[in-house]
């Protein structure tokens, strides 16, 4: 079993695991001096409280958890002001933010994690503070309108005719760095933009620039990436086993070539788990077909995959096993189905 407790860990191990599976990191000499210092390390997620949650929500989760097991402190931003912004109707921010808070309360335990170390905000509670409004202000005067449409591009939905909330929205998300009192944002690579924004106007407030780190963008069922406008794409963490294995039945998969949704669910959630608790993934099939196969890590599935020793249907199946036993914890929950209900009306 790996080591959990910061006390059990160096400072190399712990850089380990912050990296782990990130594709970059703005900032990573601070990171290897804060880490170095032994000094209180903090850093935080945010998410707006949209669309219902999909499994996609795991991958982030599994970078949480490397955070909490190199003894960083984490807040988790559920920005329902954030959300308001990207159109979610406000009479209903309530509704979705106690169920987002719950999801991914149920995602986190399901791999294993403490929550007892985490800590939810609620973007309103800071954002609504006078001070935070008035650095709003001011950094809307140093801002172009050209530099705060480039910052949100890949976030928010601007068109041809973008509406205020979109421009004010790389604004907010770097003020969130110095409001929540963290040493680093996590995000995916689509926020790089806003990111290096913060990177470059928070100094301009007197505010100092913190570590930006990003995981790469996993892609979806069909497609480049996850998309919550197309439902295909993605697993919801409350769809029943069959609605899993159907959507990974379908999913694109051509043999031979590792650039698919599925190759993504092994290599960065379920061997990452598998790694952690020291335990093989095996793929299931018929003796006519060589019979059950372990593996011990993801590179030797990719070899086997690449040399076409392994049909893309035999590793959906087995994929798709686990994924509905990753999901049982949370279906097993009645009252995230009771918080879905409510703020989804389905």
């Amino acid at each position: 079993m790996p080591k959990t407790k910061k006390e059990e860990l160096s400072a190399e191990e712990r850089l380990n695991l912050i990296k782990r599976n990130l594709q970059e990191i703005i900032g990573e000499e601070e990171l290897k001096e804060k880490i170095n210092s032994g000094k209180e390390f903090s850093v935080y997620w945010g998410t707006m409280p949209t669309g219902s949650i999909s499994i996609a929500y795991f991958f982030p989760m599994m970078k949480v958890a490397d955070f909490l097991k190199a003894g960083i402190k984490v807040k988790i931003l559920l920005a329902d002001l954030h959300a308001a912004l990207d159109s979610v109707p406000w009479e209903i921010l309530e509704k979705r933010f106690k169920y987002y808070e719950r999801m991914i309360t149920l995602i986190l335990e399901s791999i294993g994690v403490d929550t007892k170390k985490l800590e939810f905000v609620k973007g309103s509670e800071l954002q609504l503070q006078p001070k935070y409004f008035e650095d709003t202000l001011k950094l809307s005067t140093m801002t172009t309108i050209n530099d705060a449409k480039h910052s949100a591009a890949e976030v928010v939905k601007l068109g041809d005719n973008p509406k205020m909330s979109g421009i004010i929205y790389p604004l907010m998300q770097a003020l969130d760095e110095v409001y929540l009192d963290v040493d680093a944002q996590f995000g995916g690579v689509d926020q790089r933009k806003i990111m290096v924004y913060a990177r470059e106007y928070l100094p301009k407030l007197g505010y100092k620039p913190r570590i930006e780190m990003m995981n790469p963008m996993i892609r979806g069922l069909v497609g480049v990436k996850m998309s919550s406008s197309m439902p295909n794409t993605k697993i919801d963490t409350l769809e029943e086993e069959s609605e899993v294995i159907k959507k990974i039945n379908k999913a694109e998969c051509v043999e031979g070539d590792p650039e698919n949704g599925i190759m993504a669910l092994l290599k960065f959630l379920i061997f990452v788990m598998k790694k952690d608790k020291g335990e093989t993934f095996t793929i299931e099939r018929p003796e006519k077909f060589g019979g059950n196969k372990v593996y011990s890590s993801y590179e030797e599935v990719e070899k086997d995959f690449l040399e076409k020793k392994l049909h893309p249907m035999d590793l959906k199946n087995s994929v798709a096993k686990e994924i509905n036993k990753l999901l049982s914890h949370i279906r097993e929950d009645k009252k995230i189905h009771e918080l879905h209900k409510e703020a989804y009306g389905n």
